[in-house]
């Protein structure tokens, strides 16, 4: 592996079979993750979390904070910014869809960043989400036996989907056994709050700049998986975090979905429009 690239061994028996016809794709999960971003004297850092080693999915890998979407995020909740209209021709879903994305990005930075992008009202946002009360609530959140519009109501706050940008959306190959249907934000940390590891999936967090991790992935240092690497490359351009969540409106929301063909003597594995990531793989490989 001449970069960090996280290509699984067991990848090209399974992208033979689905050329083959004997893989059935699994429907993909919804998912949402955020790029949460504060200024640092280079510009922006982002943060990141280092994956188990142990985990059966991208073991080792670094990620962002996010998670799939809980069956309950459509629940009707106390809402700021633009509206879900707005948020579902953004991301290319139904309204029901959209809110529950959104809120789901909003949950999973919660329970595995300790970040929580809502406010008692529109134009505030909490400073301080620590203490014992706000770890048994992320804990509740995070158990599945309080859902998200429980939380916020009960706490008398309203969802800040104004704090969010849409910037990507990528789904998992269709010849993975987990797959995924991920949007993917960027969001600036609120003054006063602070992150800190909360994921029980992740080993360890880092702030790092984009063009420091791109570089350790580019030498072989840092494991990542294509969407990753791809976002931090678009974020690389941008000197503030403010700039990066202004930019995120002219991002390109197209689904960007590997795809495998056969070629010569070999499958071809390619990620549309991001030509770095493409995989050549002998089709009289072992089985």
């Amino acid at each position: 592996m001449s970069n960090g690239q996280w290509y699984p061994p067991e990848w090209p028996d399974r992208i033979r079979a689905l050329a083959a016809g004997e893989l059935t794709p699994v429907t993909p999960k919804r998912a949402a993750t955020v790029m949460l971003l504060r200024d640092a004297a280079d510009g922006p850092a982002v943060h990141m979390l280092r994956r188990r080693t142990s985990m059966a999915f991208a073991g080792g890998a670094y990620a962002y904070p996010g998670g799939g979407v809980d069956p309950r995020d459509d629940r009707p909740v106390g809402w700021a910014g633009p509206s879900l209209d707005t948020w579902a021709r953004r991301l290319g879903t139904d309204i029901a869809s959209a809110q529950a994305i959104v809120c789901a990005a909003v949950r999973e930075t919660y329970e595995e960043a300790g970040v929580l992008l809502a406010g008692p009202a529109p134009d505030t946002v909490v400073g301080d989400t620590t203490g014992d009360d706000w770890e048994a609530d992320r804990q509740a959140l995070v158990d599945r036996t309080m859902s998200f519009a429980e939380f916020l109501d009960r706490r008398g706050l309203v969802l800040r989907s104004d704090l969010l940008g849409a910037w990507a959306h990528w789904i998992t190959p269709e010849f993975e056994p987990r797959r995924y249907d991920t949007w993917f934000f960027v969001a600036a940390l609120p003054h006063g709050q602070r992150t800190r590891n909360a994921s029980t999936e992740a080993e360890s967090t880092v702030w790092i700049c984009p063009a420091d991790a791109t570089a350790g992935y580019d030498k072989g240092e840092l494991l990542m998986m294509p969407p990753t690497i791809a976002t931090l490359r678009t974020l690389q351009p941008y000197t503030t975090a403010a700039q990066a969540l202004q930019a995120a409106a002219g991002q390109d929301m197209t689904p960007v979905l590997a795809t495998a063909r056969l070629e010569g003597g070999e499958v071809v594995l390619s990620w549309p429009g991001h030509e770095e990531f493409t995989k050549h793989v002998p089709t009289g490989g072992p089985r």
